[in-house]
């Protein structure tokens, strides 16, 4: 039987191959555990194109051309970082049509009133004909650091459904 994420990544390869699409990703929090729901999925190397584990800032700045002061006036688990991610993440792999992202803390340490442990910040975005549309999300998850990394992909995998479902 299917895990939870392996489900919802197999919706998200039926959508993507239905609109043709190439999904992308760029993972720090989650570590490549989104990456790993994509690839659990048979058939995957039809819609799933490449994906970046961006666990440090360097990597994040290098790899995806987050911009190194957006860090270090937001930080890293941020609404601006998981967007630049996202929009990065589309400028790297020019075939993929929507990407994903994630960066947050997922604990048991690391957290601040500001930025609670279980926060995470996701960044969308898709092509749409000649545009780039990015779009960000947050969500703090409760549990453990296991149990809010899943939560993370598991909303990601939602809310990537739901973008391409809607049309938006």
């Amino acid at each position: 039987m299917p895990s939870t994420t392996e489900t919802l990544a197999g919706r998200l390869g039926e959508l993507l191959l239905t609109q043709s699409g190439w999904l992308a990703t760029a993972e720090s929090c989650t570590g490549g555990l989104l990456a790993g729901a994509m690839t659990s999925v048979a058939g995957s190397s039809g819609w799933y194109d490449r994906g970046w584990v961006t666990y440090s800032n360097d990597a994040k700045v290098r790899e995806l051309g987050v911009v190194s002061q957006t860090i270090d006036h937001f930080g890293a688990v941020s609404e601006e970082v998981a967007r630049q991610m996202a929009a990065g993440v589309l400028a790297e792999a020019p075939r993929a049509t929507l990407a994903l992202t994630t960066t947050g803390i997922a604990g048991p340490g690391g957290g601040t009133d500001a930025k609670p442990v279980g926060l995470v910040w996701f960044g969308f975005a898709r092509r749409v004909e000649d545009d780039l549309v990015v779009c960000a999300a947050s969500r703090v998850f409760p549990g453990d650091r296991h149990a809010v990394r899943m939560a993370a992909v598991s909303f990601a995998l939602e809310s990537a459904i739901a973008l391409l479902s809607d049309g938006r």
